[in-house]
């Protein structure tokens, strides 16, 4: 039973629903693994180990008096420390906020636990999320458990390193600009993004609305080491709630597509020559998925290097005006220098060029929409670089620089809405490397149904013990 944290979450609630293990054992033993990997890796920043037990006894106690359950009854789970839980802390990994309880759930919170999920503790982020390093003077910084002299990705590096060590087989995360699907390139494990609307989101805690950008294109999504636990989380986190007025009634399942299903993949990363070792991961993936039948053509997309683009014009345009005055009041000083570096190339728009901009985002919505009737699959790097040195953002403007061009297949995506899916297809120099699924609207059956592919030809080799 000392080794059920090493159980991916499908297999844990089938356990548990049939008594062949309880709860409690399982959520001791990934508590276990968080006393004994943590200390190396630094990713969970919120231990919630006497709360977690109490509520796997209570999942227990349900099992035994056959009440009714959720997907999740009874798994241990993580969640970012940048959502509201009541009683809890929303710091966003800043100092200022280290006392910031919330007091009341966030709505994807709620929907975990209405799902059954028993959180054991929350996971590390940059201060304010908003680098693909996790690092701040709050709880420092989380360690990749492949190799700590590399990224384990940001903004929801806890996230991935939690679950890539074996702390819990699921962890929540949000993506905005790539915060799900990078740390989950870096550290070896699935992520997904949702499609926007698909997951409600609400921030209970804040004083006011977020930024326009933010709330069309940040989501809320899972990471896991299997894609059959993605599938689970999504069902978990999706249940509306009336507090987000972008959440839509989508069916997880669509129609049945017209066979072969058609991909299309591109080496190119928004525009910029991925390195070797990416463009053999993505040539590698597009063969597993030609051999499993998949229509798979070479084509690149309309306007990626455009997109990613524009979400810097509109989201960090944005991010100017709301959040200039709060990061000099509250950053660290690698936020400072992040941030610095980050804007330094930004185009500083008035309101009608910033008017002019969102309606261009929609004619770069519908030109994928017709692309993507032809192929509802599309097939891209995660990054034209394997995972970053620690630091790099902020180590000069060119290494800032350098990660923003590396990033650009993770911008074009928050910026159309659409559902995307990072998935591991190897290890080179030790360190993972994988690709990126992108699929149409409300289409995360299709991208799922490919990962489940790539799984097949390469597996997730998490959890890990850290290095």
């Amino acid at each position: 039973m000392t080794e059920l944290w090493r159980l991916d979450a499908t297999e844990l609630a089938q356990g548990i629903r049939t008594r062949r293990f309880s709860s409690r054992e399982a959520t001791a033993a990934c508590l276990a693994r968080c006393e004994a990997a943590n200390p190396k890796i630094n990713a969970v920043v919120d231990l919630l180990a006497e709360q977690a037990l109490a509520a796997a006894d209570a999942a227990d106690r349900a099992v035994r008096e056959g009440k009714p359950l959720g997907v999740l009854h009874g798994v241990p789970i993580t969640l970012k420390i940048n959502v509201d839980m009541a009683g809890r802390p929303t710091s966003n990994g800043i100092v200022a906020l280290r006392d910031a309880i919330a007091t009341e759930n966030a709505p994807v919170v709620d929907n975990f636990l209405r799902a059954g999920a028993v959180v054991i503790g929350r996971t590390n982020t940059p201060a304010f999320s908003m680098r693909w390093f996790t690092d701040n003077a709050l709880h420092g910084r989380t360690l990749n458990p492949w190799d700590p002299t590399v990224t384990p990705g940001g903004s929801s590096g806890g996230a991935s390193a939690a679950v890539a060590a074996g702390i819990g087989p699921i962890a929540h995360g949000n993506d905005f600009g790539g915060s799900v699907r990078y740390p989950a390139y870096c550290t070896g494990v699935y992520g997904l993004r949702p499609s926007f609307g698909r997951v409600p989101a609400f921030l209970p805690s804040a004083k006011e609305e977020r930024a326009l950008s933010a709330q069309l294109m940040s989501v809320q999504g899972p990471l896991a080491r299997s894609v059959r636990d993605l599938r689970l989380a999504l069902a978990a986190m999706a249940v509306g709630d009336a507090r987000d007025p972008w959440w839509v009634p989508a069916p997880l399942e669509g129609p049945a597509p017209e066979r072969p299903v058609r991909v299309a993949f591109t080496v190119s990363a928004a525009g910029e020559r991925a390195q070797p070792e990416v463009v053999d991961a993505v040539r590698s993936a597009a063969g597993w998925l030609a051999d499993a039948g998949y229509a798979v053509e070479e084509a690149d997309p309309p306007d990626m290097a455009e997109a990613a683009k524009l979400w810097d014009t509109i989201a960090q345009g944005e991010a100017l005006h709301f959040l200039s005055d709060a990061v000099a009041k509250m950053a660290d000083e690698g936020m400072l220098t992040a941030w610095r570096y980050m804007c330094a190339n930004t185009p500083r728009n008035d309101a009608f060029g910033h008017m002019k901009a969102l309606a261009r985002r929609t004619t770069l919505i519908r030109r994928w929409q017709l692309f993507m009737a032809r192929y509802p699959l599309v097939l891209t790097p995660v990054s034209a670089e394997a995972p970053f040195p620690q630091g790099l953002d902020v180590s000069s403007q060119a290494g800032m620089d350098r990660v923003l061009r590396a990033q650009g297949p993770q911008f074009f995506v928050p910026l159309l809405g659409l559902p995307s899916l990072s998935a591991p297809t190897g290890v080179v120099n030790g360190v993972p490397m994988g690709v990126q699924l992108t699929g149409q609207r409300f289409r995360e059956d299709l991208v799922l149904q490919a990962a489940e592919v790539l799984e097949g030809r390469f597996a997730s080799p998490t959890p890990i013990d850290p290095a």
